[in-house]
């Protein structure tokens, strides 16, 4: 058994657990550092012309100023999730709302485009202390019996935070400055960090090992450079030098760090073997494909709204909020719903009902319906996802024992942070060559220039048509209807997607969960002896 030994008495002043007021008050503090994390992920996304303007930039500069925070804090979520643990939850909580924060007043001042891209990567070293940290503070310090409902608000934050601060974020570039976005976050720092101060406990893990520098180190490369290829792949083409030199050192990283971790066995950063087990398997691979299923939607819905529908970045954003409210209030409603049929069950509802929201939005778009076409496949979609991301989120943390829980709540993230950009480069993909494909027998009649411009993107048709006199209205219902056969064609991909996922989580799945002190759940099908072997690896 493993000689690590958690910190059970770590509780501010020496406290017991603490009470229902505190344990709010806890929620709602890790929950408001959670949203100005998750919202600083998208929010840059409704600025990029501004700043290209400001800064004299390149579409280049302007996309890694917005993907170097992505990046940084996905390579850093699992080795700063285990410092947390060794350092303690709440000073790791406190330092990185400190950098977060300060880093988000260097970007809202920032006069040049290396200023920015240095504030982004600060605050994605900041982000990442946070993260792991807030999701650690509640598998840690709730009892048993709230668990579940506290991890519902959590992933209900993770799944709807982004669209809410995308929402804010369009909502200030319209009526004010594109760089009030980082007053959000500069507003929210300050009152998480007054409420950790304050309420949120301290939780550690003592151990006889030491650190797994290597391990650390060689995860990070290896995440830098899988995420680098997903978020570039789609850009510079997925056969360029770059990509595919970033594609054999993220793979290299990965085997290597497999192999290592096997090596250091109790002394690991992760210990790797866990992923036979069927809770942490199944709650990571559901958790990547929801995830990314979810990021590629809002990928096709955007240019849907704006170039489709010929909506402002604004009300676009304000057309997914009923998916995101759905998915927030499905999220808090999952523990209920997993205490009574299983947390299998409810995922597997949550996938199919996913899986019907695809469908609905592939077979019932059209340009001529405009929105009322595709809500009922968003609603579905939002309920679906609530319900499958807080048992999967469950399922994580779970099978990880208690003084491991911010290695839990980092792998947990970067399950999500790998689906969020293999979705978007996938279904992205897909509806590009689907829309390429559809309009090449529709462009008959149109000038070469004009033509081959539309080619290239809806949006760039719509440009383009401005200048195409006559052939205007052809081009622009032209790359509409072409745009609609892509969508069709991503919809059915993740249709496709989520019943291999369905099928899955049916049978390999989670299963009903019991947890046993501070060791990892044992599952409730396994015989005592099993589940004495599973205890005893660990």
């Amino acid at each position: 058994m493993s000689t690590n030994q958690p910190v059970r008495a770590a509780k501010a002043g020496g406290e017991g657990v603490p009470d229902a007021r505190r344990l709010r008050t806890i929620l709602i503090a890790v929950s408001i550092a959670l949203m100005a994390v998750i919202a600083s992920v998208s929010g840059l996304n409704v600025a990029q012309t501004h700043m290209a303007v400001e800064f004299g930039a390149s579409q280049r500069t302007i996309l890694w100023i917005i993907n170097i925070y992505t990046l940084t804090l996905a390579a850093l979520l699992l080795p700063l999730g285990a410092v947390g643990d060794r350092l303690g939850r709440k000073p790791m909580l406190i330092a990185g709302l400190g950098v977060f924060g300060a880093a988000s007043v260097v970007a809202g001042l920032a006069q040049s485009a290396e200023v920015m891209l240095a504030a982004r990567v600060a605050a994605g070293i900041g982000a990442a202390m946070i993260m792991p940290i807030t999701l650690a503070v509640i598998t840690s310090t709730f009892p048993e019996e709230q668990r579940g409902k506290a991890i519902g608000v959590w992933t209900g934050v993770a799944g709807g935070g982004g669209v809410l601060g995308m929402f804010l974020s369009a909502l200030l570039v319209d009526v004010a400055d594109w760089r009030w976005l980082f007053v959000l976050p500069v507003v929210l720092v300050p009152v998480a960090l007054a409420m950790t101060v304050k309420s949120v406990p301290d939780s550690r893990e003592t151990s006889a090992h030491r650190f797994d520098t290597v391990g650390a180190l060689v995860s990070t490369v290896a995440v830098i450079g899988l995420i680098f290829v997903l978020q570039e792949g789609p850009e510079r083409g997925w056969t360029t030098p770059v990509v595919l030199i970033g594609l054999a050192v993220g793979l290299i990283a990965t085997v290597g760090f497999v192999a290592w971790e096997l090596h250091r066995r109790d002394a690991a950063l992760l210990d790797v073997r866990l992923f036979r087990e069927r809770d942490l398997a199944g709650g990571s691979v559901t958790l990547l494909v929801v995830f990314g299923v979810q990021a590629g939607i809002a990928v096709v819905l955007f240019p849907f709204f704006q170039a489709v529908l010929g909506w402002s970045g604004l009300l676009s954003t304000v057309a997914l909020m009923p998916m995101a409210v759905m998915m927030m209030t499905a999220s808090g409603l999952a523990p209920k719903l997993a205490a009574h049929v299983g947390s299998r069950a409810t995922m597997a509802v949550g996938i199919a009902l996913a899986g019907v929201g695809l469908a609905l939005m592939a077979l019932f778009v059209s340009v001529d319906g405009g929105y009322p076409t595709v809500l009922p496949g968003m609603l579905a979609m939002g309920i679906g996802m609530g319900l499958s991301m807080t048992p999967s989120t469950e399922a994580i943390t779970g099978s990880l024992p208690r003084e491991k829980q911010g290695v839990a709540s980092a792998l947990n993230d970067v399950t999500r942070e790998f689906g969020t950009a293999l979705g978007v480069a996938l279904l992205g993909a897909l509806l590009s060559a689907g829309y390429r494909s559809a309009i090449d027998d529709r462009l008959h009649g149109i000038p070469q220039g004009a033509a081959d411009t539309a080619r290239e993107g809806i949006a760039n048709a719509v440009e383009v048509a401005g200048n195409s006199g006559p052939h205007a209205p052809d081009l622009i219902h032209a790359a509409r209807q072409s745009f609609v056969d892509g969508w069709q064609q991503a919809m059915w991909a993740g249709v496709a997607v989520m019943g291999a996922l369905f099928l899955y989580v049916t049978l390999l799945g989670p299963r009903s969960r019991r947890r046993n002190g501070n060791t990892a759940p044992a599952v409730a099908d396994e015989t005592e002896a099993e589940a004495t072997e599973t205890v005893a690896a660990r």
